[in-house]
């Protein structure tokens, strides 16, 4: 994928993405029967259908960029993919000095976003699970590095998140999926979604203001990193309630713009596999 040329690159991917959606018979079952979770009662068969087939294609398609960043790293042509809106809520919440949450997510390509914002001199690190295969960790983590952020595995790292945020860096944490993480049950698509705690423990106890960031894919094979403003965390008094409306905020994100372009997300992954009355 870095030798050849970007043009051709998308097309075998793309034509890679379609394959795996004909063939990759489980993961297809799981990423129709998510989105018709999701969409049923407002989505055609033939709409999920059609959607679930551009979630394969989109995931090749993205895996080119993240595979080819240090071509374009090397060569100056981020800044020709890429587009920013709201950049200024990032540098506001930065201008706090106590540290920012990155929320962001499996959505778009989040590795073109951390490129981008390395290369703008955003002190940055962002929190991942390591990879089940240690060679595509191996190839993951070595991107990161040479686009210029660090990677922070999640299950080693309590020590250096604490010390990134107290030092002001913006601290990615892709926080929308089913892990095995301290979490709360809060609705994502009408049905209860076991969720990271996280970025909200952190926040009270540091000060760090919480900021969206999506990168997300355009049309034209382009990219817009979109920035929203802060969050704002109610604080009643009551900690166990407000751990779970601030949660519900979060998850209200990640919904609202996974529900806009939702062939950009990873239906195949098993968000609502814990419920409440397995506990």
């Amino acid at each position: 994928l870095r030798k050849i040329s970007r043009a051709f690159a998308f097309r075998l991917m793309r034509f890679s993405g379609t394959l795996a959606y004909l063939f990759a018979a489980g993961e297809r079952k799981k990423t129709i029967r998510h989105l018709t979770l999701a969409f049923g009662h407002e989505k055609s068969p033939e709409e999920i259908r059609r959607i679930a087939g551009n979630v394969f294609i989109h995931l090749g398609m993205a895996a080119v960029d993240m595979v080819r960043l240090p071509v374009y790293i090397e060569q100056g042509l981020l800044n020709q993919l890429i587009d920013s809106e709201g950049f200024h809520h990032l540098e506001n919440a930065l201008a706090k000095g106590k540290g920012v949450i990155v929320l962001t997510g499996h959505f778009g390509n989040w590795e073109v976003g951390g490129a981008w914002l390395a290369q703008k001199g955003v002190p940055f690190k962002v929190v991942g699970t390591p990879l089940y295969d240690p060679r595509l960790d191996e190839i993951l983590v070595g991107t990161r590095n040479q686009a210029g952020y660090e990677n922070i595995a999640r299950s080693k790292g309590t020590r250096e998140i604490i010390r990134s945020l107290k030092k002001n860096y913006a601290l990615a944490l892709l926080v929308d999926l089913d892990t095995k993480v301290e979490g709360v049950f809060v609705d994502f698509f009408n049905r209860p979604a076991h969720t990271a705690t996280g970025p909200v423990i952190l926040s009270q106890r540091f000060g760090s203001p919480i900021v969206p960031v999506f990168a997300r894919m355009l049309k034209d094979m382009t990219y817009r990193i979109e920035f929203d403003k802060e969050i704002e965390l109610v604080n009643t008094g009551d900690a166990e309630k407000d751990l779970i409306t601030n949660t519900q905020k979060l998850s209200d994100v990640y919904e609202k713009v996974i529900r806009q372009y939702p062939d950009q997300w990873i239906w195949m992954h098993e968000r609502w596999k814990k419920q409440p009355e397995d506990k």
